[in-house]
């Protein structure tokens, strides 16, 4: 029986050996291309056959794990994916849906390791996780905020002003004034700025121009 050929896209070290050592010692697997950037991954489809991809998502040298997905997914849609990441941004989770990546691991809090994932992939399963990583924020879990909250935050993390995000969300700048009220309340921050700050640091919101 013919392995099932993986390529592995992530630029952390650590976590790129983890996945190569995996593959490595299995005998269903066999790993074709490891690569640190999701910038030229969908050229290795040209010439070489690939069965499977593990593919993070916010890279180093800005490249986009997702945006390597959505192109590979329309010229290769036999080709199963494995988004995967660290970061608790809940709107990745969405996207890849959307996208129709097969399945979605976080690499630190998922009960699941990643060889269960992809059999699961291969099998024919859409493997996602019931919910995002709940992290702490000041005195709130991030589960206390509403998705508008977040969607004000993720832009704030830009150093927009309120204007700027109110002009961007359609939504009024006393609102946007509201929410970051709410946020600061809920964390036991003193300014807008520390907010974004810490959020940006814990992975809770990462702005698309990093996408």
């Amino acid at each position: 029986m013919d392995k099932v050929r993986v390529m592995v896209v992530d630029d952390q070290n650590i976590s790129r050996n983890y996945f190569e050592l995996y593959i490595e010692n299995s005998d269903k697997y066999e790993l074709v291309f490891s690569l640190e950037t999701a910038a030229v991954a969908d050229i290795y489809l040209l010439s070489h056959k690939i069965d499977l991809i593990i593919m993070d998502i916010l890279m180093s040298d800005g490249s986009n794990g997702l945006d390597a997905a959505e192109k590979i997914k329309q010229r290769y849609p036999d080709v199963k994916i494995i988004a995967v990441t660290s970061m608790p941004e809940q709107s990745w989770m969405k996207r890849a849906k959307k996208i129709g990546i097969e399945s979605f691991w976080y690499k630190e809090s998922d009960k699941n390791n990643i060889l269960e994932i992809m059999d699961r992939t291969i099998a024919g399963e859409s493997v996602y996780p019931e919910e995002n990583p709940a992290v702490k924020l000041g005195l709130a879990d991030s589960s206390k905020f509403t998705e508008r909250e977040l969607d004000v935050l993720r832009i704030i993390t830009t150093g927009a002003s309120n204007g700027a995000v109110a002009e961007k969300l359609g939504i009024s700048e006393n609102t946007v004034k509201a929410h970051v009220r709410s946020m600061l309340d809920k964390t036991g921050y003193r300014s807008r700025t520390e907010l974004a700050i810490k959020a940006r640091v814990a992975g809770l919101v990462i702005s698309n121009d990093e996408n």
